[in-house]
């Protein structure tokens, strides 16, 4: 490899984006996006990168080997955007407003359980997948401000 590859700007083919509710508070906002993303690593290793080193060799965890695009919109941009994701089959992680009550992942995951698909109380989605599926996913998102 020459040092021009080296040098060269890395693209990715896919993308890596958290929908949230606009009505949210702020600590919320940072709440769910930190929770949405956190399965992908588990599911898609690919995602991660390199750990990272400081001039003193003192190491730090690897993260995510690209950006994480952040948007907002309605409650009915957020319900459209987890229907489409659905009919795509694009790997998905969900927040509900239900979830700010509970402690644990446990009571979380019941939480979801208890609800039918159509009638989830989305304040968050994360979607993982080709960068034109994702932005069809997202159509009718803004980019959080």
């Amino acid at each position: 490899m020459s040092m021009r590859d080296t040098d060269e700007p890395i693209r990715f083919d896919t993308k890596i984006a958290v929908l949230l509710r606009e009505d949210l508070e702020i600590w919320q906002r940072l709440n769910v996006t930190a929770f949405l993303v956190s399965g992908l690593s588990t599911q898609f290793p690919e995602v991660i990168g390199e750990p990272y080193e400081d001039a003193d060799a003192v190491g730090y965890l690897p993260m995510f080997r690209q950006p994480v695009l952040v948007f907002e919109g309605t409650k009915e941009t957020l319900r459209n955007a987890h229907t489409r994701a659905l009919s795509r089959a694009l790997p998905r992680a969900l927040f509900t407003s239900d979830l700010f009550t509970t402690g644990n992942d446990r009571d979380n995951r019941a939480a979801v359980r208890a609800v039918t698909t159509a009638a989830l109380d989305l304040v968050g989605l994360a979607v993982y997948g080709p960068k034109n599926a994702v932005d069809k996913v997202l159509k009718g998102a803004r980019m959080h401000p």
